[in-house]
């Protein structure tokens, strides 16, 4: 039906310089299942530490968390979904609604099972969310992570309201997401990079301040007097060693730190009393479930959103696309068009 499909691989020792393509036959669904054709997918921190050997797999496995596509076969006893429809994939495919669980978080596409990097995956239609209207496959393949995990983190973990402040570091896919929903949202917004140039971009996106971290030192004293010695009510933290000191000190009495992964590979101290004794709420969360998702998708297409999508590489560049990740010299999503 399908015949052959181009497919990404990890080798038993995976690193950025020996990923390659192969053909093999595409897959049949199986019941519950449907199979999508894949027509991007985009980079995420997570799928770097994967596909560059950071978080050991089994040789063979396919990496990449996002996916977009349209459904071309149904499995056996599939409902509420048509050859055709176009879908997006789930990070967690297991977590279809409720709380994060052992046994709902045991899947994650593209690390304990098989993810995106394929022209053709079968996957079970429960972990699947129709895209938002009018988008584009490349669009809608940044919303399963950074996307949902943007949405999740201030709308469900933090239950900010309209009014509050949020302090959110760099200008990658996840700070831009939580950027334009907070606006969305009503929020005032402090950005922190340590470009001018990116800051003023952030400002014409809609951030109502930014501070340059490398002129800047002393990010959080500036973050205070912007918000009047109080500090900010929800801090976004994703530096870790680097960053979390810094990060509970910019937060107000009573404020949330929300942790969402580290790109450092050492664990941050605890500033134990500062937590403490300023009630701080430190939080963390990975991404979020099918039904949110849903929500998130919902609330784009109210809101008239579209992602900021820097650039776009083939998969057969998925390498080079770390590369220019880890640069540091994007901003938004970089998206791997199938």
């Amino acid at each position: 039906m399908t015949g052959m499909m181009r497919i990404l691989r990890l080798s038993a020792q995976p690193t950025l310089e020996n990923l390659t393509l192969t053909e093999e036959a595409a897959p049949h669904p199986g019941p519950g299942e449907v199979l999508v054709r894949v027509r991007a997918t985009s980079l995420n921190y997570h799928d770097y530490l994967v596909v560059a050997g950071f978080i050991p797999q089994p040789a063979g496995r396919v990496p990449m968390s996002d996916g977009a596509g349209e459904i071309v076969a149904l499995g056996e006893g599939v409902a509420g979904f048509s050859v055709g429809d176009r879908v997006m994939g789930a990070f967690f495919p297991n977590w279809v609604d409720g709380a994060p669980t052992e046994e709902n978080n045991a899947a994650i596409s593209g690390e304990t099972i098989d993810g995106f990097a394929a022209e053709h995956v079968a996957v079970p239609a429960h972990s699947l969310c129709p895209m938002p209207r009018g988008w584009s496959f490349a669009e809608a393949a940044t919303l399963p992570c950074a996307g949902l995990t943007a949405w999740r983190g201030l709308c469900v973990v933090g239950q900010v309201q309209p009014g509050a402040t949020v302090l959110l570091p760099g200008s990658g896919g996840l700070a831009v997401f939580m950027l334009q929903i907070a606006k969305a949202l009503g929020l005032q917004v402090i950005m922190i990079s340590s470009s001018d140039d990116k800051l003023d971009r952030l400002k014409a996106l809609g951030a109502d301040h930014g501070i340059n971290y490398r002129t800047v030192p002393d990010w959080p004293a500036a973050v205070r007097h912007l918000t009047k010695g109080l500090g900010v009510d929800l801090v976004l933290d994703i530096g870790g060693q680097s960053t979390f000191a810094r990060s509970v000190a910019a937060c107000r009495m009573g404020g949330k730190l929300l942790v969402v992964g580290s790109t450092s590979n050492a664990a941050p101290e605890l500033p134990l009393r500062d937590v403490v004794m300023r009630h701080i709420q430190v939080r963390g969360m990975a991404v979020g479930s099918v039904s949110q998702l849903a929500d998130l998708v919902a609330f784009v297409e109210a809101n008239g959103m579209r992602p900021l999508i820097d650039s776009s590489f083939g998969l057969d560049r998925l390498g080079d696309a770390f590369r220019y990740q880890l640069s540091g010299q994007h901003m938004g999503k970089i998206v791997v068009d199938l």
